[in-house]
Formats: C-alpha cells, sequence, structure tokens
C-alpha cells in the first residue's frame, strides 16, 4: 500500500488523553492527525476551540499553526506511520469492562492497516488486551504482529488538573509484543516524552496502569473506613494523617473524600478484578475497596442528617448547598463524580438542594434540574447547611466559613472554625 501523505501520528480518540498526546507530539514537530467519531469534536478543535480543561483554545491554535488537524473518517489511518488509540473503556451497567470503543477503533485501523505501521493502545484495560484482542483483530487481513507491523501497549498517565505534571515529564511505559515492537513505541514516545521505560511485554504495561489505581483505590478506601469510625472515638483523622506523614519513609498520605470519582480509581480496578474473577479467584481487596468507597456518599449524607439534628432541622426541607460537583477540584470533569451520589440521596431524604461550580453551569441529577445558586457565599449564608465537595479555587474557604450558617467540608482544606466540621 502507497501511501498519498506522510502523517507520523494518528491520534484515535481525542478527549482528555487522546488530545493532550496529540498535543504534545505536534509542538515536537511531528505531523499530527485526530481521528474522533464526534462531528462537534472534530469541527471544534479544527475551529481552534477546545472541549478538555488542560488544553486551551489558544493550545488548539497552536497545534493547527503546527499542521495538527481532525477528522472523523478512518482512511487517514493508511497514511500513518504511527496510530495511538486513547478511547474511553468504562464498565457496562453489570460492572464488567466495555471495550466497544476499543474493539471500533480497532476495526476502523485494520481496515486501513499498511505495513511497517506502528499500532499503539493506551487506552486502559485489563491484562491480555493488546494480545488476545486487539492483536487478532489487526491480523485478520493477513497481515502479522511484530512481522509486518508493531504492535504495543503504553498506559496513559494523564491527570486532569495536574500543575505540575503533564505527558512530557511523566515517564512513559511502553511494552510491545515483540521486542522490536516495544523498541518501536519507545522511538516514537521519546520523540516527545522525557523518560520512557520498557516493560517486559504488553501484559506487563497493562498490569503496571492496574497497579498503580488499584494501589490508591485500595489506600483511599482505608482511610475512608477509617474516617468513618473516627468521630466516634474522638480521633481527628485529618491530624492523624499529618502527623504519620512527617515519618520519611514507609508511609504515603492518602486522605477521605464524599466517594471517588474521574476516568480511573472508580472504573481501572474493576479491569483487574474482572480479569481475576475469570480465573475462578476473588479479588478480595478491590471488590472490599470498591464496596468502602462506594458507600461514603451515603455516609456524607449521614453525617449531613447529624448536623442539620444537632440544629434542631430535619433533612427534609432543609436547604443544602452543595459546592463543587466534578470529581476533582479546578476541573469541569463530571464522570463518575460523587457529587451526583450525595445529591439523589438528599433528594431522597427531602432536601431542598442547590449547588454552585464555577465549571459546571448546568446540572441534572435524577432527571431533575438542580437549582444553581450564582452568588455562593450568599447561597451559603441562606442554606441550612452547606457540604463542600470540591474546593475549587474560586472558592474562598475563609470566607465561606465566615458566612456559612453551618459548613461540612468533606475535602478536609478549611481551616479550624466554629462553624466548620470535617469529615
Amino acid at each position: 500500500m502507497n501511501k498519498t501523505e506522510n502523517i507520523d501520528l494518528v491520534v484515535v480518540g481525542l478527549g482528555y488523553v487522546g488530545l493532550p498526546l496529540a498535543r504534545s507530539a505536534a509542538a515536537a514537530g511531528l505531523k499530527v492527525v485526530g481521528l474522533d467519531r464526534s462531528r462537534r469534536v472534530v469541527d471544534g478543535l479544527n475551529a481552534g476551540r477546545s472541549h478538555v480543561d488542560d488544553i486551551t483554545d489558544s493550545d488548539v491554535e497552536a497545534m493547527l499553526g503546527r499542521g495538527f488537524r481532525a477528522v472523523d473518517e478512518a482512511g487517514v489511518i493508511a497514511d500513518a506511520n504511527a496510530v495511538v488509540i486513547c478511547v474511553p473503556t468504562p464498565l457496562t451497567e453489570h460492572g464488567a469492562p466495555d471495550l466497544g470503543a476499543v474493539d471500533a477503533a480497532v476495526d476502523d485501523i485494520a481496515a486501513h492497516l499498511a505495513p511497517g505501521t506502528l499500532v499503539v493502545l493506551e487506552s486502559t484495560t485489563y491484562p491480555g488486551t493488546t494480545d488476545e484482542v486487539v492483536r487478532p483483530r489487526l491480523e485478520a487481513g493477513g497481515l502479522r504482529a511484530g512481522q509486518d507491523f508493531h504492535l504495543a501497549f503504553s498506559p496513559e498517565r494523564i491527570d486532569p488538573g495536574n500543575p505540575t505534571y503533564g505527558l512530557e515529564n511523566t515517564p512513559k511505559v511502553v511494552g510491545g509484543v515483540t521486542p522490536d515492537c516495544t523498541k518501536a513505541a519507545r522511538g516514537l514516545y521519546e520523540r516527545f516524552v522525557g523518560r520512557v521505560v520498557e516493560a517486559k511485554g504488553t501484559r506487563e504495561a497493562e498490569m503496571a496502569k492496574l497497579l498503580e489505581n488499584t494501589y490508591r483505590h485500595v489506600n483511599i478506601a482505608l482511610v475512608n473506613e477509617m474516617s468513618m469510625f473516627c468521630r466516634e472515638i474522638g480521633v481527628d483523622l485529618w491530624d492523624a494523617i499529618h502527623c504519620a506523614s512527617t515519618k520519611p519513609f514507609g508511609f504515603a498520605p492518602f486522605f477521605p473524600g464524599p466517594g471517588v470519582g474521574g476516568h480511573c480509581i472508580p472504573i481501572d480496578p474493576n479491569y483487574l478484578s474482572y480479569k481475576v474473577r475469570s480465573l475462578g479467584i476473588p479479588f478480595r481487596f478491590v471488590e472490599l475497596a470498591q464496596e468502602i468507597n462506594q458507600r461514603m456518599p451515603v455516609h456524607v449524607v449521614a453525617r449531613a442528617a447529624d448536623l442539620l439534628n444537632d440544629q434542631g432541622k430535619a433533612v427534609r426541607g432543609a436547604r443544602v448547598l452543595l459546592l463543587g460537583v466534578t470529581y476533582k477540584p479546578d476541573i469541569s470533569d463530571q464522570r463518575e463524580s460523587p457529587a451526583r451520589a450525595v445529591a439523589h440521596n438528599l433528594l431522597a431524604k427531602g432536601a431542598e438542594l442547590v449547588y454552585f461550580d464555577p465549571r459546571v453551569d448546568e446540572w441534572t441529577v435524577d432527571g431533575l434540574r438542580v437549582e444553581r445558586v450564582e452568588d455562593y457565599l450568599a447561597g451559603a449564608e441562606e442554606a441550612d447547611l452547606t457540604i463542600l465537595l470540591q474546593p475549587h479555587r474560586e472558592i474562598e474557604l475563609g470566607l465561606l466559613a465566615d458566612r456559612a450558617q453551618a459548613l461540612f467540608d468533606t475535602s478536609g482544606k478549611s481551616e479550624a472554625h466554629p462553624c466548620v466540621v470535617k469529615l
């Protein structure tokens, strides 16, 4: 197959993972094309508009100036030297891996795969996916991985809103189906990432991603469970964590919260437990951690009910203000946000619910549009209880504590104040 255009890289999926990848590669001088099935995303990017928190409109304009373009037609793959898959891997309603987007992307690549092309899967999945799911689909046309084309896995490590670590200065793990495939993937990423780490193979690279997030998942569950009983035994868990953090070895601090959200911690460990269960082995650590973390929104509402009761008020009819409904501070991403479960339980108990989030203009829970207050300080004065879920930088915590009738801080960021209670 003769290539009509010399494209260094096609990025499939232009979301929170794919668009930063495309930006970094384009900034390093690679000729990059982004492929996405959403016409809205494609048209927006080609017009210089970003839909991702960490990428500004000026970033997109700079990418366009370097030759980047977005398309929704897979034929561009035929002209690519490398193709990286960055599509979502959510869970089904039954908690099993949903590889539908990966399958669709791989089928598009297979239809246009040329000899010598490097294909890299970045989407998080269970160990064995690259070799057992992706490879057969790509080889169905007669080309062989490791002989006619290169195939590798490289786990994405994007942390939306992180001001310190981005794609370029976060080490990149790569693992190929053959040593030559690993070297080909390394050669691609070394063009725009500071350090590349070779894994033994695709399974080890896939497991590395799951290990990273399962580690966080389990340790967050540990402190979440501690938060449930520390109040009962008269212990300030936040102070205990601060003290433990002074140990220079053997301890890494994790903090309780209203639940876990985003595209990694609530999702990724389930891919690992799915693989383990397929072997007939229970993975109790992950399943228990999931149970604890999913219970946190209910615990938050129970604590909120106690705080209202201390004021002689019931949850039913109480005006409750939720501050920050995204899954982490300073981003607009609402995927798997625990705020939705908190709101669901408050509404079920009859609370009059309002919210404020500088990054979310409209918010719907259980099909109902929740009222948005424009002034969070005035809203806190009017509310019987204010619950701080995500401390966006626009929220002045000192002023909030002074103005709120009662402030329940699930983030632990507030200073000591008579009206503040921490999770």
